[in-house]
């Protein structure tokens, strides 16, 4: 799962950057949203989701939350939303809660 890239439309990739520790959604090879994680064992904890201007506002940030999660589903591991937007979108998307550990809270 190093650093491999998938490309939708025409201009829009996506990739697990191991080395900065985030998934990342690029439009015409210009970095657009990022989701920052922290590889435990056995699980993806996912810290902070941002998009960049000019792309706020435009569901980058969505389409690279599915990605990220597919791609945890994918290796076997568990998500642990520690960043509130990824929060947010698994409270909305049922389908990864077989794998999602909630963090505490206090």
């Amino acid at each position: 799962m190093t650093d491999t890239a998938e490309t939708f439309h025409n201009d829009v990739t996506m990739l697990r950057n191991d080395a900065q520790h985030q998934y990342e959604l690029r439009v015409s090879g210009e970095l657009a949203s990022v989701a920052q994680f922290r590889e435990l064992p056995g699980h993806v904890d996912f810290t902070h989701t941002e998009t960049l201007d000019p792309a706020r506002g435009k569901g980058m940030a969505k389409i690279l939350a599915r990605y990220a999660l597919d791609d945890v589903s994918a290796s076997g591991k568990r998500i642990i939303p520690h960043c509130s937007f990824i929060a947010g979108f698994l409270r909305r998307h049922e389908d990864y809660a077989q794998i999602t550990d909630w963090p505490e809270t206090g």
